[in-house]
């Protein structure tokens, strides 16, 4: 494994790094206005809510790694304490990019985008019209924390509005992780898209408490065709099948292949846990469970 020490390495490289590394990342449209009221618009993926009591995001504007100089987003922060997150979906992630374009001063960014300017509720910078989600906020502090190229500057936003469009709700009022079509900054040039088969479910950790992996019998552990996300799915079960109900199984559902190979016991093993691989491929939890503990009982 590279083993890297941050001292040791020229701040360009560095950001390489954790750019690639730390990712997907979000993305943070802010809208922003300076004290004489000129706007303007630009993406930070140093992005992330962290509270919902109050309602916290924090994006980050870091100084420019090549001459050491701050962003327009930052200073308009600093000194109206108001900006706009509009989050940003694959329908406008080109002109997302193209904001990023280091515009000089009074440069409007929403007209060099095409990008319509929506008048907030409560605060004075605009929302992206474009964007399905748009967080009007007031800014609450900035931290700096460093003064040379490529130091953060935290800037904690209370959201005081949440702005969502009907376009991206499903039955029930709620946001649609399909329809909202998000996408994310990855390092270099790249970018991920939410949606369609990128996107998978994981079930949440039973609150009764999973049995763990560690629990886990150690011809299954230590298989050679179950992933170690296979051993997760099965280690998240709060018991596992008693022996009456694996020798039903047994019975019912596997009694050819027992046959077919009662013979050779290394295949027969193979057979099995490629079998309950795909039954956890297809949210039969149980079903692999029992598949597995059969040869157990063979």
């Amino acid at each position: 494994m590279l083993t890297l020490d941050p001292a040791e390495l020229e701040t360009p490289v560095l950001h390489s790094y954790l750019l690639s590394a730390v990712a997907p990342r979000p993305i943070a449209f802010a809208s922003t206005i300076d004290e004489d009221g000129n706007p303007n618009l630009s993406p930070f993926s140093f992005f992330n809510v962290f509270s919902a009591n109050p309602p916290i995001a924090i994006f980050s504007p870091a100084r420019r790694v090549r001459n050491n100089t701050t962003k327009h987003t930052l200073e308009n922060a600093k000194a109206t304490k108001e900006v706009v997150i509009n989050v940003v979906n694959y329908d406008i992630v080109q002109q997302m990019s193209l904001s990023s374009t280091e515009y000089g001063d009074g440069v409007n960014e929403f007209e060099k985008a095409g990008l319509t300017p929506v008048a907030s509720d409560v605060v004075k910078p605009f929302r992206v019209k474009e964007s399905p989600v748009q967080l009007e906020c007031k800014v609450r502090e900035v931290v700096e924390l460093g003064n040379e190229g490529g130091a953060g500057n935290l800037v904690i936003c209370e959201v005081l509005r949440v702005h969502v469009s009907e376009e991206v709700l499903d039955d029930n009022g709620k946001i649609d992780t399909q329809k909202i079509d998000l996408v994310a900054r990855m390092g270099g040039d790249w970018y991920c898209r939410a949606h369609g088969d990128a996107l998978f479910e994981v079930a949440k950790p039973l609150r009764t408490l999973g049995i763990g992996v560690d629990q886990i019998p150690a011809d299954i552990r230590n298989s050679t065709i179950l992933t170690g996300n296979d051993l997760g799915i099965l280690g998240n079960v709060e018991e596992i099948p008693d022996e009456t109900e694996v020798n039903d199984y047994k019975l019912m559902e596997l009694s050819d292949l027992f046959m077919e190979y009662q013979d050779d016991a290394v295949i027969l093993e193979r057979k099995l846990h490629e079998m309950a691989k795909e039954l956890l491929a297809n949210g039969r939890v149980a079903d692999a469970w029992k598949t597995l503990l059969t040869f157990n009982d063979r």
